[in-house]
């Protein structure tokens, strides 16, 4: 029987972070926990809706801000956040946990958190949504959640096999990752980190540490009876670093993941580009 524990991840001290907004997951058995994401990852998004998704593919002004560096992350100060299709929409279309359990499990919680793509004068947030398609988007109350601004990127080229974090324009890191495989490829857009995983046993497939992301797998709708959501995480072999043979997620070496703990906080972009 899998028991996990959840201690909050202390968070780093480079960036102004909400002590809320980054949470540590361990969990007991990282093959079977990290099975519910496309090739190595376990980030289950739980998104009870109250209706058929419904989502606004209207593109909006960004934040107003004077860093075209800066994102703003969003984390939940209510129980459950309505999210509406637009800002005149009488009702929501679905609502998400705060916090959300991995794989359904009550002592493995996560905040909740989105990106914000932008914001309104009169108390309105348009956010990046965890959900398929990749790239949906919808409107929630500037009051349920806490902004915080971050600078931190992670930007992944997926033909060099190339992933850079960066602080604004300092380059932090730089490693040479695996991603998917021809049938089962890593699907390029914008994300965001939703969790960080870590595995009592770092000599899995997963390696030390994994990090879920909001995105899904294009080629898989399941894996190993979860959803096929992208993460990024470790490795047990790095001789596949730098080759096509995931299922869809981002292997990079343990070392630079481990770093990477220290760094980034839940809500932190990431670009996936071709």
């Amino acid at each position: 029987m899998l028991t996990r524990e959840q201690r909050p991840l202390r968070p780093p001290h480079r960036t102004l972070l909400h002590a809320s907004i980054v949470v540590l997951v361990i969990v007991a058995a990282a093959a079977i926990v990290m099975s519910r994401v496309a090739d190595d990852d376990d980030q289950r998004h739980d998104a009870s809706r109250s209706a058929p998704p419904s989502t606004s593919t209207t593109v909006q002004s960004p934040p107003s801000t004077s860093d075209p560096d800066q994102t703003l992350i969003a984390t939940a100060d209510v129980n459950h956040v309505a999210v509406y299709t637009d800002p005149a929409s009488p009702t929501p279309t679905m609502s998400f946990p705060n916090p959300w359990f991995v794989n359904d499990d009550r002592n493995a919680a996560v905040a909740l958190v989105f990106n914000v793509e932008a914001q309104r004068p009169d108390g309105w947030l348009q956010v990046l949504l965890p959900i398929r398609p990749n790239g949906s988007t919808g409107w929630i109350h500037a009051a349920d959640v806490t902004l915080v601004p971050t600078r931190y990127r992670v930007t992944v080229e997926l033909a060099a096999h190339r992933l850079r974090v960066t602080n604004g324009p300092e380059i932090l890191l730089e490693d040479t990752v695996a991603v998917g495989a021809p049938a089962t490829p890593t699907p390029p857009g914008r994300y965001y980190i939703r969790a960080l995983l870590q595995a009592p046993d770092p000599n899995t497939v997963y390696g030390p540490y994994a990090y879920g992301l909001s995105g899904h797998s294009d080629a898989l709708q399941t894996f190993n009876g979860g959803d096929a959501e992208v993460g990024i995480h470790g490795n047990n072999d790095p001789s596949v670093l730098g080759q096509d043979v995931t299922h869809g997620c981002i292997r990079m070496s343990n070392a630079a993941i481990t770093t990477l703990t220290d760094l980034l906080p839940l809500g932190t972009p990431v670009v996936i580009r071709p």
